[in-house]
Order: structure tokens, then C-alpha cells, then sequence
């Protein structure tokens, strides 16, 4: 089948939707029932049941298997797209099974499942309607087939629980999908409202625990295919840095080896074991190229960065009103810097991707990918092969955060590695030290913020400047406007605060430190703003939640979620001797949260006790799972107290988890989660749970101490008395 896509186009377009971004397609008429095509691939691309829609199989027995075009990172992504599909289906929720579609069918059909991106909590919110439409659209067409055969009105049928009725008649879907698949999908299938759910908007058990507890799943790292030769990577140290010269003399007689693959910033060995690949890497000789990096740090990046505050002619993020006038007249004018510094994802699973070239002149992938648009593109423009000559093949991942959805490392790799040895799967798995000295990091930024107040205390200017590196510069330059990546500057380019006059300034400032997507992007700006909001409202005395109120509008979902929070959280009640409160609001990824941290800090140590959440996302398709989301993303970024990168030599200078220390057992609080969903819109939970839990806890360690804590992770001595 020829595929009229060019190979280039399809690698910047679909790269482009990677990340922890909402960077979405716009989904082709082709993608949805609503098209009014009938689906021209009847059976299953996994050769079971017949395919009444291209989401939907429905067996003989009754079974039903949902496709899934989104990657499960542990989010439960699953089991909620399942709901909305199986919501409209109207079918026995405990017959559902679900699947990934098939990526090399994806581009054979035109793209036909929409996006395959997984980031920015967009699973949900950009597909629900089409996958609802897709379940409606299949529960129409399975009654139209069993009116037909009984010669009745379909509009005088009734659907439960993947049963169809009649009168007196009865029969099910798996007896009418084969009918039913060979029909027109209707132009305007009918869905439900979500006033009548009863699948969707329910706490479903997710469906991939069951396996998960079994250890049936197959992760990444999992793949074991014949004959599977293994490989190890040493990556440049420096960032931007190339290989001069390899001496492999010393593991050229070594058990198990197979040889050596030279790419232009790696070297990989390859053994039939992966200690052993990993072992005889240690032993290379090489000679690098560290280029004009080789001298970086982070004295020289933050001085870059200060010198961006200080720059003139700023691009400018947002403008109301005369902020410059609007602070020469005020009353009093508070000013602070925060920093943060570069961070790295450090999932569980490390880096890996599968590769092997057929005999056939096809190529297979097996990877843990946020991406498999992306995926399927790296691995094709590698290969020199045509789209519909490569699988990608998902497996489920062990950790996303967003590093996953930039694919064009670690799948490029495998995939330069895998070509010296033809006809034999190679698996390529990083070394704990080479997935954390070589990531896409979250952005180390400095800013600067200044608050102009009138003689009552109220905020009428607001004025801050954002000092780092762009992540759109490097992923997606086509996405930077007027100079502008409104990653790095959301949350202060877009508060939801009422002030007359607010100005956010960007200083782009990009080195050789790659950034990317981490955990809700801009995460850290909620960090700033949040708590000088606190340290403003504080300088003139008043309540932190009263001084927030004051600044939203009645209606403003904002001010919803923050009147529920401090209602949850008894705001202002007494507390047990030495536990204090904090408070923040952020919205963000199409939802509104706050949120209100308890927390104690005795001989300098603090202990973090509370965190209640609220959160408006609109609709909520499964409450445990938004829960679940709520406690991973306390746990994950309470990690932020004590991670931090340090560049020095042009490197990253931690390298495993015992200077890279991840959140533990001892400091995790109980998390309490409000739901205020309002309706009308729908938001995401996999990010939105992150943006108010640092400085919510940073408010509250103020509270503590009477010290504001402007830079993070804390440092030894920062709580001391």
C-alpha cells in the first residue's frame, strides 16, 4: 500500500505532539463514525472478532476489545478511554478488554485513531468526543443489525448490557457484530449525557491491575524475542559533544560480545547478555569532541539567566494596562527572585528500545513510548524505510513524566544499532547512569517578580520576568510566538487573578542542556507565584486565602476550587501544636486546583502532614483514578524538597539515585482529594495535581519558620532556627 505522506513531514508533525504538551492534531474526518464512511477493514488487525468500528471488536461470546491509542504510564488512561467507548456501546462493562492499536495500521489507514500522543493530560480531554461518538456509533449500528433481522424498528429497541431487546425478542453483540460491522457508521451518532452515565463517571477497578499483580505485562525492559542480542550505551558526557575516536582492542576476545556500533555521539556494545554488553562498555577506550560546552556550569547558566532578567527589549508574554506606571505610583512595591534548578525524570524504567531488521526488508520496534506517531517516524527515518514498512510495537511504561514523549534518542539508537545485525532482534537498554545524565531535563530557571500595592494593601500591579531555556525551541520551533514559549512563562503569563495591571516578560536563554517536557511544563512558575503571592499578602497582613478570594471574581472556577479546598481543609480552624497551614491555586491543562498543605518543621527537618486537594476538571470519568492521580503527583513532587542537578564541566554531575534521591515511604502525607467537577468543559488530572503542591507546602513552611524559602531543593541549614 502506497502511503501518499512524505517520511520527513510526518517525523516533524509527529514529534511535535510528543511531550507533556496539549499539542494535538486537528483529528481528520476519517478518524471519526461521524465521517459516515463504512470501516473498510472488517476483521480485527489482530485477527479475532469482526471490527464494528475502528476502536471497537466485539467477539461471538460477547467480549468486547476497546482500542486504546494512548500509552499507559501507570495513569490508568486504559481503563478510563475504555469508559467513555463502553459508556455509548452500552455493553457489559465486565466482558471489556482493551488494546493498543496498531501503529503501522494507523498510518495505513490515514491516521485513522487520531492522535497517538500521550502528554499534557490530554488523553481524555482531547478524544472524549470522538470516542464517545464511536461507542454510540456502534451501539446504533449492532440494533440496526438485530432490527433488520427481526424486521422491526431499530428506534423501538433497547440496549442494556450489550443486550439488545425487542418485545419478546433478545440477543446480543456478539451475535449481531458481524452484521453490524458491514453497515455505514451514522453521520450524528446520539451520546449520552453524562447526567445518565453509569460506566463512565463510576470508580471502575482499572482493568490492567489484575495482570499487573500477576506480572503478566510486558513493560519495555520486558521484551524477550529468539535470539535477542542485547546492547549498552556510553553517551558523550558532555551534552552536544561527538565521538573522536574508539579503541575497542580491550573487549574484542570477551565472552559474549558481538561487536561495537560507532554512532556520531555514542558507542554501544553488543553482547548475547546485557551485563555483559554493559561490563565490555566500561572497558572502551574513547576519545570525545566535548566542544565549546566543556567548560559549562551552573554559575555560568545562572549568569546567563541574570543577565536575561536585566536584558531590554524583553519579549513580552502579556500585557494589561501600565504595569511600569502602575509600580513608579503605587504605594508600596515587594520585589523577590525564586530559581529552580534542572531535573531530571528519572523513571524506574530506564531508556530502552527493541529493534530488528527482517529479512522481509521490514522493521520492528518494541518500545515504551509516549509517542508512537513519534516512534514509528524516528525508527523509519533511521532506517531509511517507508512508514508502512515499520511496527512500533507499545509496550507499557514504567514511568513517563513526559521524558517518553521525546522518542528520537533512544528509539534512533536502538535502531542505528540494530542495522549492523540483520535479521536478529537487539534490544538496547541505558544504564541507570546514562538515562540520568542523558535526559530531557526540566528547565533550571530564574525569576524575577514585582507586586505594586495601594495604600489598602490591594495588588494593582504585577510585573514578572521569566530567565530560562525554551523547550519549544528545541522540540517545536514552528510553536514560538513573538519570541514567546508559553510553556516557560504559563501560570504567571495567564493568573487568573483580577490586577489592572500585569506585565510577564520572557528572557529565552538557551544553552546545551537539553530540556523537555517534565510533569505538567511551567510547573515551577506556580511555585513563584504562589508563594510571593503569600509573601505579599502576608506584608500587608492579610489572610493568604481572603487575600486570593479578594482577587477572583464570583463564577471563576478558581475561586470555586479554593473556597472548596479551604472548606475541606478547615482553613483557620486551630491545629496541633507546631502545624501550620499553607495555601495555593493554579489552574492549568484544562483544570482548577488548590490546595492546602499542613506541615511541621522540628530541629530543621520538616515533615509535610496534609494535603487536602480540589480540583474542577469539568466531567470526571473515573473518580479512583483522578484520586490516584492526586496522591502520585504529592508523592512525585515532594521529590522536589531535595532533587537538583548541578552542572559542572559541561555535565550532569549526579549520576544514580544516591545524589539523585527520589521521594520515600517516610515523607509521604495523606492526601485528601476534593472533586468539584462543574460541567461543561473537560479537564485533564494527570498534570494539574502538581502545580499547587510545592508551594502549598513552601507556604506552610513559612508559616513555620518565618522564612521564605526562594530557591529550591532545601539546603542543609535552610529550617534551622
Amino acid at each position: 500500500m502506497a502511503i501518499a505522506i512524505d517520511r520527513r513531514e510526518f517525523l516533524k508533525v509527529s514529534v511535535a505532539a510528543g511531550g507533556a504538551l496539549a499539542l494535538e492534531f486537528a483529528l481528520p474526518a476519517s478518524a471519526t463514525p461521524a465521517a459516515g464512511a463504512a470501516v473498510d477493514v472488517a476483521q480485527s488487525f489482530a485477527g479475532e472478532g469482526p471490527e464494528v468500528t475502528h476502536w471497537i471488536v466485539i467477539h461471538p461470546d460477547d467480549r468486547v476489545v476497546i482500542r486504546v491509542a494512548r500509552s499507559e504510564m501507570g495513569q490508568g488512561s486504559m481503563t478510563g478511554l475504555a469508559q467513555l467507548v463502553a459508556e455509548d456501546l452500552g455493553c457489559d462493562w465486565n466482558k471489556v478488554s482493551t488494546e493498543f492499536a496498531s501503529p503501522n495500521e494507523h498510518i495505513k489507514r490515514k491516521r485513522i485513531w487520531g492522535s497517538m500522543s500521550t502528554g499534557g493530560s490530554a488523553g481524555v480531554r482531547t478524544s472524549q468526543e470522538y470516542l464517545r461518538k464511536s461507542g454510540a456509533a456502534a451501539r446504533e449500528m449492532l440494533v440496526a443489525a438485530a432490527a433488520q433481522q427481526w424486521n422491526v424498528s431499530a428506534s423501538e429497541c433497547t440496549v442494556k448490557n450489550g443486550v439488545i431487546i425487542h418485545g419478546k425478542h433478545r440477543t446480543t453483540f456478539g451475535k449481531v457484530a458481524a452484521a453490524a460491522s458491514k453497515m455505514e457508521a451514522p453521520k450524528e451518532p446520539a451520546v449520552r449525557d453524562p447526567g445518565d452515565w453509569t460506566i463512565a463517571g463510576q470508580p471502575k477497578h482499572r482493568l490492567d491491575i489484575p495482570d499487573k499483580v500477576r506480572g503478566k505485562p510486558v513493560f519495555g525492559v520486558d521484551v524477550v524475542l529468539p535470539n535477542m542480542l542485547m546492547a549498552s550505551i556510553v553517551q558523550c558526557p558532555v551534552f552536544l559533544g561527538k565521538v573522536k575516536s574508539v579503541d575497542t582492542s580491550a573487549i574484542e576476545n570477551s565472552r559474549g560480545v558481538k561487536g561495537a556500533v560507532k554512532g556520531d555521539d555514542f558507542v554501544a556494545v553488543v553482547a548475547d547478555n546485557w551485563w555483559r554488553a554493559n561490563q565490555a562498555a566500561k572497558k572502551l577506550k574513547i576519545e570525545w569532541d566535548e566542544g565549546q560546552y566543556a567548560k559549562a556550569s551552573d554559575e555560568t547558566i545562572m549568569a546567563s539567566f541574570r543577565e536575561g532578567l536585566d536584558a531590554k527589549d524583553l519579549a513580552s508574554a502579556q500585557k494589561v494596562g501600565d504595569g511600569a506606571a502602575a509600580l513608579a505610583g503605587a504605594a508600596r512595591v515587594i520585589e523577590a527572585e525564586y530559581s529552580s534548578p534542572y531535573l531530571s525524570h528519572a523513571t524506574m524504567e530506564p531508556m530502552t528500545a527493541t529493534a530488528w531488521f527482517r529479512d522481509d526488508g521490514t522493521l520492528d520496534v518494541w518500545t515504551s513510548t509516549q509517542n508512537a506517531e513519534a516512534s514509528i517516524a524516528t525508527a523509519a527515518e533511521t532506517a531509511g524505510l517507508a512508514l508502512e514498512k515499520v511496527e512500533v510495537h507499545k509496550a507499557l511504561l514504567g514511568g513517563g513524566f513526559g521524558r517518553r514523549g521525546a522518542p528520537q534518542d533512544y528509539v534512533k539508537q536502538a535502531v542505528i544499532i540494530a542495522k549492523q545485525f540483520p535479521g536478529k532482534p537487539v534490544k538496547m537498554i541505558w544504564s541507570r547512569e546514562e538515562d540520568m545524565q542523558h535526559g530531557f531535563y526540566r528547565p533550571a530557571s530564574l525569576v524575577r517578580m514585582k507586586a505594586g500595592l495601594d495604600a489598602q494593601g490591594n495588588l494593582v500591579a504585577f510585573h514578572s520576568v521569566v530567565a530560562c531555556p525554551s523547550i519549544l525551541a528545541l522540540l517545536r520551533p514552528e510553536a514560538i510566538k513573538n519570541g514567546v514559549d508559553f510553556s516557560a512563562v504559563r501560570t504567571l503569563s495567564d493568573a487568573p487573578y483580577t490586577v489592572p495591571n500585569v506585565q510577564c516578560d520572557y528572557a529565552m536563554r538557551n544553552g546545551h542542556v537539553p530540556v523537555g517536557f517534565w510533569r505538567a511544563p511551567g510547573l515551577q512558575n506556580a511555585y513563584y507565584r504562589e508563594c510571593f503571592l503569600d509573601e505579599v499578602a502576608h506584608a500587608v497582613g492579610k489572610d493568604p486565602v481572603e487575600f486570593r478570594l479578594a482577587m477572583l471574581k464570583p463564577g471563576d472556577k478558581n475561586r470555586g476550587v479554593l473556597e472548596a479546598v479551604a472548606k475541606a481543609a478547615n482553613w483557620g480552624s486551630p491545629l496541633p501544636a507546631g502545624v501550620y497551614r499553607g495555601v495555593a491555586v493554579s489552574d492549568g491543562f484544562g483544570s482548577y486546583t488548590a490546595m492546602v498543605a499542613e506541615a511541621s518543621v522540628k530541629d530543621g527537618e520538616l515533615q509535610v502532614h496534609r494535603l487536602v486537594f480540589a480540583i474542577d476538571s469539568g466531567y470526571v470519568v473515573n473518580p479512583d483514578a483522578c484520586r490516584a492521580q492526586a496522591e502520585g503527583n504529592a508523592v512525585f513532587n515532594l521529590g522536589q524538597l531535595f532533587e537538583k542537578h548541578t552542572i559542572k564541566d559541561g555535565r550532569i554531575a549526579e549520576s544514580n539515585f544516591h545524589d539523585f534521591p527520589l521521594p520515600r515511604m517516610p515523607i509521604t502525607p495523606r492526601v485528601e482529594t476534593v472533586l468539584v467537577p462543574t460541567g461543561g468543559f473537560w479537564g485533564g488530572h494527570g498534570e494539574p495535581g502538581a502545580l499547587c503542591v510545592m508551594p502549598s507546602v513552601m507556604n506552610a513552611v513559612f508559616a513555620a519558620t518565618g522564612k521564605r524559602i526562594r530557591s529550591l531543593p532545601l539546603k542543609d541549614g535552610d529550617l534551622k532556627a
